[in-house]
């Protein structure tokens, strides 16, 4: 393992997939994939003979990322350097090299065809998370766990339906990429200010070429750049997305505490350099951690959409750290998603004694709507069961304390109280819903939408 790198993602974090999309190499290759096919479309429109496209991207072949940004170093320009070397290599057919183009008609494409490969690898590993959570869902959908609010002990769930939630909003981060992917990946080709003054009306020609030789939906109005909301709503997206892992990690968290003990990750590894015993959630930790860090770079997103007049330069530099970073930080949290659904396990037995804490008073408020439906007002039924809960002796229950109460003892009896305080009249409708959230996430995943390229094939 190489030490002498700066970047963490360089080495420990992100897939090696993802890493590939943003070496120098990589984004050079797509800046040239976007300028052969430009002289495509040169060709369709007449300027450029036939032929040249090809054989600028054979002679493309002897131009590395390398070559290109040590060049840049006397040009100061990276896609001017490209274009100097492309028109050295390539003899006649040099010349239509970003004939009419301006430099952001390449890398916003470039960037374009990135994201698109980006999000299908995110869209696959989402994919695999749901399912996973969709699964945990319908193993569990019968296991009462208590329900937390405030941190305090709430009325029960199930853990089913735990892992319910999670499918479900995850789901709509899907259906969120899907959507943001047909806004953001999209064709720039429209020249130094957005108006194709170079190519005229034959700019409409080249443009349709580029888009079908790229499958990329043409942007259909710009300046000098694509509009930046487009970075700014990828960035937000994948910032809910980081939220919702950050959510679901965090619930294992708290869950795997010591005095909880209802989930626990069972890694073998060390849990504390100093405490033998400690089993920590590393994983979950992980997650919420980096959650923090895509949350962070929507700001610079936004920050990118106010440029000068047809364009600046602010948004370059920020870009070259945002978009990598973005991807990368998301690639990992999703492994690790992944990987923590994989090794948790559950301790029902921890999770039976936890349910029996309150010693009833998690019922409280079912006796409330049973006091209601037998006619008392909604107040003094709350405030009567608030004070039986209150007047629990230790070594009882609630329901022990109801029935030496002279005015509740009058309405309930014995069996009805058992029957009411019981975990499994709590959860008697979360299968239901369970099965509901459950049902959508098979539909979502099953009609993943398709994108621009698939629709001009099919």
């Amino acid at each position: 393992m190489p030490l002498d790198h700066v970047c963490v993602f360089e080495w420990r974090y992100g897939s090696r997939e993802m890493r590939e999309l943003f070496t120098a190499e990589s984004i050079v290759k797509r800046y040239i994939k976007v300028e052969v096919a430009l002289v495509k479309g040169l060709e369709e429109a007449g300027v450029a003979p036939t032929g040249c496209s090809e054989r600028v991207a054979e002679c493309a072949e002897r131009v590395s990322a390398r070559s290109v940004y040590e060049l840049e170093r006397a040009v100061g320009h990276d896609i001017a350097s490209l274009v100097l070397l492309l028109e050295e290599a390539c003899g006649e057919c040099g010349k239509y090299v970003h004939f009419g183009a301006t430099s952001y008609d390449i890398v916003d494409t470039a960037w374009a065809l990135i994201v698109r490969d980006a999000l299908g690898i995110l869209k696959e590993k989402l994919r695999r998370v749901i399912k996973l959570l969709a699964e945990y869902a319908e193993k569990y959908a019968d296991l009462v766990v208590v329900g937390r609010t405030h941190g305090e002990h709430a009325t029960p769930v199930t853990l089913g339906f735990k892992f319910a939630n999670y499918a479900y909003e995850l789901a709509r981060s899907y259906e969120r990429l899907v959507e943001a992917e047909k806004r953001v990946v999209r064709l720039k080709l429209t020249g130094s200010v957005g108006t194709m003054a170079s190519w005229g009306e034959r700019g409409l020609v080249i443009e349709r070429a580029v888009s079908r030789e790229l499958c990329l939906e043409p942007h259909l109005v710009t300046t000098q750049v694509a509009p930046r909301d487009s970075f700014a709503e990828i960035a937000s997206t994948l910032a809910i997305l980081a939220s919702q892992l950050d959510r679901l990690a965090l619930e294992v968290r708290e869950l795997s505490r010591t005095e909880i003990g209802e989930l626990y990750e069972a890694v073998e590894r060390v849990g504390s350099s100093a405490m033998p015993h400690k089993r920590n959630p590393v994983i979950a930790e992980r997650i919420s951690g980096l959650a923090r860090v895509v949350r962070g770079l929507v700001v610079t997103a936004l920050e990118n959409i106010p440029l000068m007049h047809e364009r600046d330069l602010t948004n370059s530099s920020s870009e070259r750290v945002l978009v990598p970073h973005l991807f990368l930080t998301l690639d990992q949290m999703l492994e690790d998603t992944a990987r923590l659904l994989e090794v948790i396990r559950v301790d029902s037995e921890a999770a039976e004694r936890n349910l029996k804490l309150t010693r009833g008073a998690i019922y409280s408020e079912l006796l409330v709507t049973r006091l209601v439906e037998k006619g008392w007002p909604r107040s003094k039924a709350y405030y009567k069961v608030m004070e039986a809960t209150r007047s629990i002796k230790p070594g009882e229950t609630l329901l022990e304390a109801v029935l030496r109460d002279p005015e509740l003892s009058a309405v309930f009896n014995s069996d009805e109280l058992v029957e009411i305080m019981n975990p499994k009249w709590a959860t008697r409708v979360v299968r239901t819903l369970t099965e509901r959230a459950v049902n959508y996430v098979k539909r979502v995943l099953e009609e993943p939408g398709r994108t621009h390229c698939e629709a001009q094939r099919s």
